[in-house]
């Protein structure tokens, strides 16, 4: 019996031909990819750029995530986490109490404190500086992630700094890298609609552009999963695919799926899995000069961050100890793993489960 090869199949013909060849997908061939069905075909592809790059081996970190206050100037549609400075439930905490909390979940083992939070206009920017400051005194052999670059640039408005002076002053108190957090979706349509009134898309790009020049590698992530277009998901990666064309900067790409808690933004479901494992595939496609794709367990779950590994993601995430962002938006999975954990979900996958620092030097291979 003769079946017909479709229009449909040429292209994905041609796209399979391009990633064999190693040759960049284009704008093009990302959206058909998120237009076709063949999930299975795609995740394949993605499966033969991840073991290129990085073979069977699957990444995760010992990390604390740290939210030094939940106040925020900023009214995001998507977040649930804010709170107004006074309203039930807001905090700032003292650089004793971050001290008192740490100390608590602190072991010998953890190489990263991992720092988000709200844009507090009633504390000065010496307040950010100093807490990373007193994190470093206290925890010199610890790497801290921390801020956005929509965290940079609120603290350059509220500072009149520059961006180079803002990151260079918190490099001396001791910062290591920044956060992915705040990119969103970086198109204005997005934004505007979306009430983000934070860093523009521009502006997000300047910040960690800045932060590359100076030496500081960075993270970038993808909110999706809410009103953004296909074709605004691909236009997104293409913009930070082109940075790091420029200056080589970013480590690591995550896709994040938007929780729905915030009825208000009109999300009543979440993103389905195989709209998740696609975006795994489609980003591990698209960015050919990022080394890794992160799964987050967080937003994925721990049985489909399973599955991820074989869809192109070489990224584990961490141990958190206690997320509160994507869990305040109702995120179902745990708020943490333990080590062990970690390590039995990657070789459940049948990958190799290695423990590294933030910068991807591996600390231990568990073969």
């Amino acid at each position: 019996m003769n079946i017909a090869i479709t229009t449909q199949d040429k292209r994905m013909a041609q796209i399979a031909d391009k990633v064999e060849n190693g040759e960049r997908l284009t704008l093009e061939d990302g959206v058909f990819l998120y237009e076709s069905d063949d999930l299975l075909t795609i995740g394949q592809l993605a499966n033969i750029v991840n073991m290129r790059k990085n073979g069977r081996k699957v990444y995760f970190i010992e990390n604390m995530s740290l939210y030094f206050t939940n106040v925020c100037e900023d009214r995001c549609a998507f977040c649930h986490f804010r709170r107004d400075e006074g309203e039930a439930g807001s905090y700032t905490l003292t650089p004793d109490e971050i001290l008192d909390y740490v100390a608590k979940h602190y072991h010998p083992g953890m190489r990263e404190f991992h720092i988000t939070g709200g844009h507090n206009p009633n504390v000065p920017f010496e307040y950010y500086v100093n807490s990373i400051r007193i994190l470093k005194e206290n925890y010199p052999q610890v790497t801290i992630k921390a801020y956005t670059g929509a965290e940079i640039d609120f603290f350059s408005r509220i500072s009149g700094l520059s961006y180079k002076d803002v990151l260079q002053t918190l490099s001396d108190a001791g910062l290591g890298t920044l956060p992915g957090g705040g990119a969103e979706i970086l198109t204005e349509r997005y934004r505007n609609k979306m009430n983000v009134e934070k860093a523009t898309s521009e502006q997000w790009l300047d910040v960690h552009r800045t932060a590359h020049k100076l030496g500081i590698r960075t993270h970038a992530t993808m909110l999706y999963g809410s009103i953004e277009t296909k074709e605004e998901r691909i236009r997104h990666m293409m913009q930070l695919r082109e940075l790091q064309d420029e200056t080589n900067g970013f480590m690591v790409f995550i896709p994040n799926a938007v929780q729905p808690a915030n009825t208000g933004m009109g999300i009543k479901r979440r993103t389905s899995a195989f709209d998740d494992l696609k975006t795994i595939a489609i980003s591990r496609l698209i960015f050919d000069n990022v080394q890794h794709v992160k799964a987050y367990f967080i937003n994925l779950g721990t049985q489909l961050a399973q599955l991820a590994f074989a869809f192109g993601a070489s990224d584990a995430h961490g141990t958190i100890v206690q997320e509160r962002i994507s869990h305040s938006a109702g995120a179902l999975s745990p708020e943490g793993l333990t080590r062990e954990e970690l390590v039995h979900m990657i070789k459940g996958a049948n990958r190799i489960p290695v423990e590294r620092d933030t910068f991807y030097n591996e600390v231990h291979v568990f073969e």
